[in-house]
């Protein structure tokens, strides 16, 4: 049986690299063109480059979305990109319209063509029109239920892509023009202002409906599928898809870590226990900082599926130090840090392959050899003696001794 793919975002190279060193068989990125998330970091051609070289060099690949919806004076160019993309070993874009999809086609044709989730896609019918077209993948809606994917898995012969985890939109996926409306930027071209995610007040008429300290907001929880991994892969779905590339390497390495080690545990068993599902589910609450919820996958979500009156998901300081090199004879940590922490703290190591260990931070050094009381600093190089081994790339965060369950 062929395993399903684990796909991951990356906002830029050094993300890239993270997603795929923590598990993740294949990236999607955005260009500087052409591509939604125009907020992002995004990739140069040269980049691109670096990054499709180091993906392949460890057996996974990259897709680059071009999924904007382009007006006319959106297309200058679209071509000779194609080209680039496929000049440089992209193995797939990922696309919302149909005529850029015929044009790849035809100027491109090694890249494999994604139908994107922008097109709503919830049925086999769509599926096997895709397919008449020459399409290469299906990119399903993220309003899916369970029951959809299965009878649309069950009657495709397309591959099917699936979101399981990130956030979800108030509208069907793309189509919300608030953001239009509000503040004249385009969802659909990249420049959606998330408006479902401000804070308002209410009025019926001239009365006021809510006072300023109960702002309402109207966005949906993010969407976590853990419990329903088991069934999607039974189901057939030949990718699960993360989204997020406006997040952190932290953030990154947890999600797609914790979602590799449970695809790969069920590929080993063929189930998982209660317990260790509890175990998957705090561990992903280490980075996730904003509610979750199970989406569609189990039916249409009701009023505790939704976020009302909370804006934008906070930031997360649990990420305090990078490993840069550890020296397995003295124990000394090479550590660029992150977030502000002190020697004495409660710490967890964690890594690609090293499994959650506890320490206690010893006496920080800084490159001179002075003491350092605290670590204030981003990106300041320290060395610490950490008693547990470690590996380059490893992540060091504080321990949280009560973390309230978002699940």
């Amino acid at each position: 049986m062929k395993r399903v793919e684990l796909l991951a975002p990356a906002g830029d190279l050094d993300r890239l690299k993270i997603a795929i060193r923590y598990g993740a068989n294949a990236v999607y990125i955005g260009g500087k063109r052409f591509s939604l998330r125009s907020r992002a970091s995004n990739f140069d051609l040269k980049d691109i480059a670096e990054g499709v070289e180091f993906a392949h060099h460890h057996d996974a690949h990259v897709h680059v979305t071009v999924n904007m919806l382009p007006h006319e004076e959106d297309l200058e160019g679209i071509s000779e990109y194609l080209k680039d993309l496929e000049s440089i070993g992209v193995d797939a874009i990922i696309v919302a319209s149909l005529s850029i999809m015929q044009l790849a086609k035809k100027v491109a044709p090694k890249l494999e063509v994604h139908v994107s989730t922008q097109h709503s896609s919830t049925n086999s019918s769509v599926v096997k029109l895709y397919e008449s077209l020459g399409m290469d993948r299906v990119v399903l809606a993220r309003e899916c239920t369970l029951d959809d994917v299965k009878r649309t898995t069950a009657n495709s012969n397309l591959p099917i892509e699936a979101f399981i985890h990130g956030g979800m939109c108030v509208s069907y996926s793309g189509r919300c023009t608030l953001s239009n409306n509000m503040t004249n930027r385009d969802a659909n071209r990249g420049g959606c202002a998330q408006s479902c995610r401000w804070k308002y007040r209410l009025y019926e008429g001239d009365i006021k409906l809510n006072e300023d300290d109960h702002m309402f907001s109207m966005s949906s929880k993010d969407l976590c599928a853990m419990k329903y991994i088991p069934a999607l892969i039974d189901a057939g779905v030949s990718s699960f898809k993360i989204e997020g590339r406006m997040k952190s390497q932290y953030y990154l390495a947890t999600i797609v870590r914790t979602y590799r080690m449970l695809i790969d545990e069920y590929y080993e068993t063929g189930s998982i226990s209660q317990k260790r599902m509890q175990w998957y589910y705090e561990e992903l609450s280490k980075a996730e900082n904003r509610l979750s919820a199970g989406g569609f996958y189990g039916g249409v979500p009701g009023m505790k599926d939704h976020l009302y009156g909370i804006n934008g998901a906070g930031v997360s300081q649990e990420f305090i130090a990078y490993v840069l090199d550890y020296d397995e004879e003295k124990q000394i940590a090479k550590l660029e840090v992150r977030n502000n922490f002190s020697s004495g703290i409660d710490a967890e190591a964690f890594g690609a392959t090293t499994p959650n260990q506890m320490f206690v931070m010893d006496i920080l050094y800084d490159e001179d050899g002075e003491v350092v009381d605290v670590a204030r600093n981003p990106m300041d190089i320290l060395y610490t003696k950490i008693n547990v081994k470690l590996k380059k790339h490893d992540m060091i965060r504080k321990v949280i001794k009560k973390r309230e369950n978002v699940y």
